[in-house]
């Protein structure tokens, strides 16, 4: 994610597999990734292949956004007022090309590396696709200019392909880059239906199967076509989650700070083969576009004034070589992963991707929007910020889960180098005995009876804890919180159709301590 604006705005599995609705059901979130060449996408994707034994991998599509677009190789200039190639004193723009390298190709390079480690990822899970077929859908969209979806391209057409065929949904698409080559596929099926008998039940299957997972809105697409055009669609955005961004050590709490560092990223990131090779830190001496003003991450041994005299943008001070630099797309797809919290459902309170939340948009403004006026009266407007106050007074504080995610990546990278199952650690496999929905009444009590395997043998730590989702929860009563077997008391104060979460957490005590849930959903009567 491209959250230069908003990092501004904050400084001002396994052979045994886990028990989980996926693997209960033989069923895979079937997901299509689409990212733009940027750092951090080139990061988030390092992290998704690791997960890709989670998902029905359908596509993995190059496209462009207001920060990366390639031209269309005969010269043709463009630019659109007000993007970053004409601010901070710079006029780049109109230009034949913007920050794309003429040969690029992270997301192959990204899958040659996941091939070099294929073998031993699939000693510690069977579930990894081959390289072969995560190489079959590798496909160039929409990357000649920013928001344009004129024209068909073999990713638009992947996207429209998935969306048409006849499995059942829901298709997961995210929008690390814009959405142009989404909304080609979306218009492309337009085209070929609307003057059809079928396309109300066409624009009604496609409506329904499509999950758009964005990284806020990057060339203006969503806003211009599929929002008015495909209003129907599941937009889900997320909040309040674990930091991946560009910066997340500036912000970072007692407990998520040592996992950002030097010492930890080359322990755990940067020294695990081919992956590690290529997941980019500060100061490791790389650029993916040669003299890009945006891009001094890599370059090491400078002071801030010094890089900005050599012309680059430091729109955010340097940081200790080697140290974290960011995933800002992560979050989009770790609430699809089968971990036991179920943050691929609606009405979930959320995940390791954040809490899903639907903008206002009398107050919401999008990270990425060209319109600066507007951010500025946001900001200076009493009215505004007395209501984003009540606002942030109305949350409630949610999960720190980032240890628990970071760990595990650290645990993914170190299966990608280790061919021996014995010499890593796997997440505890966690069941809740009986339904995971259950009704209740205020004042019932419940008792939940749980097992655990290890499959390292390990000790673990046992949490029963309620998932608030907001403020009006009723709170539960847990008599037992650390036992497999507890007692949950319903208030009687609890109201009528609410529904309430317990979550069960359980944590190993292997290296780096990874961490399964199991989650029930009580419906009260």
């Amino acid at each position: 994610m491209k959250n230069r604006i908003l990092l501004a705005l904050m400084l001002l599995v396994l052979a045994y597999p886990k028990f989980t609705y996926a693997t209960q059901n033989n069923t895979k979130p079937r997901i299509i990734i689409t990212a733009d060449p940027e750092l951090d996408d080139n990061n988030s994707l390092i992290r998704f292949l690791l997960y890709s034994s989670e998902f029905k991998v359908e596509g993995l599509v190059y496209t462009s956004s207001q920060f990366h677009w390639k031209g269309d190789g005969k010269g043709t200039k463009f630019m659109v007022p007000g993007r970053e190639y004409t601010k901070y004193g710079l006029n780049l723009c109109p230009c034949e090309s913007y920050r794309w390298r003429q040969d690029e190709r992270f997301i192959h390079e990204a899958v040659e590396a996941y091939e070099k480690s294929y073998a031993n990822l699939k000693v510690h899970d069977a579930g990894y696709p081959t390289p072969a077929y995560l190489k079959s859908k590798i496909k160039y969209g929409n990357i000649e200019f920013e928001g344009d979806y004129s024209k068909d391209t073999e990713g638009s057409n992947l996207i429209k392909a998935v969306l048409l065929d006849t499995i059942a949904g829901p298709v997961y698409v995210t929008a690390w880059g814009g959405q142009s080559t989404i909304a080609r596929a979306l218009k492309s099926i337009e085209d070929e239906y609307k003057n059809k008998n079928n396309w109300i039940a066409i624009k009604k299957k496609v409506t329904q199967k499509l999950v758009l997972l964005p990284s806020g809105e990057q060339d203006n697409t969503y806003a211009t076509y599929i929002k008015p055009n495909w209003p129907g669609i599941d937009y889900r955005q997320y909040k309040n989650g674990p930091n991946y961004g560009y910066g997340a050590q500036l912000v970072a709490n007692a407990e998520n700070a040592p996992l950002l560092t030097t010492e930890w990223m080359q322990q755990n990131i940067s020294s695990k083969g081919a992956f590690g090779n290529i997941y980019r830190v500060w100061g490791d001496g790389k650029q993916m576009v040669k003299n890009d003003p945006f891009d001094y991450f890599g370059i090491d041994g400078y002071s801030n004034e010094e890089l900005k005299k050599m012309g680059y943008i430091v729109w955010m001070p340097k940081q200790q070589k080697g140290s974290w630099l960011g995933e800002g797309d992560t979050g989009t797809f770790m609430n699809i992963l089968s971990n036991g919290l179920n943050a691929d459902e609606k009405d979930s309170p959320g995940g390791w991707g954040g809490r899903p939340f639907v903008p206002d948009p009398t107050t919401y403004i999008d990270p990425f929007s060209n319109d600066t006026t507007k951010v500025k009266a946001l900001v200076i407007s009493e009215a505004y910020l007395k209501k984003m106050a009540a606002a942030e007074a109305s949350n409630i504080a949610f999960p720190n889960f980032f240890p628990a995610a970071q760990n595990e990546f650290a645990a993914r990278m170190d299966w990608s180098v280790n061919s021996n199952y014995k010499n890593a650690n796997h997440a505890p496999i966690v069941n809740i005995k009986g339904a995971k929905a259950i009704n209740a009444k205020p004042g019932d009590i419940i008792k939940l009876n749980a097992f655990v395997k290890e499959p390292d043998g390990d000790a673990y730590t046992i949490k029963w804890w309620q998932f608030l989702k907001n403020k009006s929860n009723a709170t539960i009563n847990i008599t037992n919180n650390s036992s497999l077997q507890t007692t949950i008391e319903i208030p009687k104060d609890a109201v009528q159709k609410q529904i309430l979460y317990i979550v069960l957490e359980i944590s190993d005590k292997g290296k780096n301590s990874l961490t399964s849930y199991q989650t029930v959903k009580i419906f009260i009567k």
